[in-house]
């Protein structure tokens, strides 16, 4: 079941924190930023996952660290690495990354995630655009979705 949440992710008490990044990202800003400072691990692993298996957009990629497994969705091109900012999002990319994300749900019998509005701040979506491919695609899972559509930092959520 999917629940609009509002709050600070980063509180979530779900299994999975899930969100979009491009290959290769440098995770400088959002809640990708936020994620590489509390998880720097995460983030080296992510690069050498890149480095290694040179990835395409509309992938996905699970880390599992003390207490935590995000789950990084490749929803937008990669850097173009003359400016260092990550490509924008697609919504081609971004459903074939929300079906990623489906089968990790069921292949790790997840019981819950927790997401942001996926690809729609740095990628650059329209939410609207965005919001009924998380409902095709992880609307019938048997996992609570929480999707975080306001922020409101150091807030926690109610997530049931």
């Amino acid at each position: 079941m999917i629940h609009e949440v509002s709050g600070d992710i980063l509180l979530s008490k779900a299994q999975a924190i899930a969100h979009g990044v491009a290959p290769d990202d440098d995770f400088a800003q959002g809640l990708a930023l936020a994620l590489r400072e509390n998880w720097p691990a995460m983030y080296k692993d992510f690069r050498h996952f890149c480095h290694t298996h040179h990835p395409k957009p509309g992938g996905a990629w699970s880390w599992g660290g003390p207490g935590v497994r995000v789950i990084n969705l490749l929803t937008q091109e990669a850097p173009d690495h003359h400016r260092g900012h990550p490509g924008k999002a697609k919504l081609t990319h971004v459903r074939h990354a929300l079906q990623e994300l489906r089968q990790i749900i069921m292949d790790e019998s997840l019981r819950s995630v927790a997401l942001p509005r996926v690809a729609t701040g740095v990628g650059g979506l329209d939410w609207d655009d965005v919001r009924p491919l998380i409902d095709q695609y992880l609307g019938d899972v048997e996992a609570e979705v929480y999707v975080y559509a306001d922020f409101k930092p150091g807030v926690k959520a109610a997530e049931a």
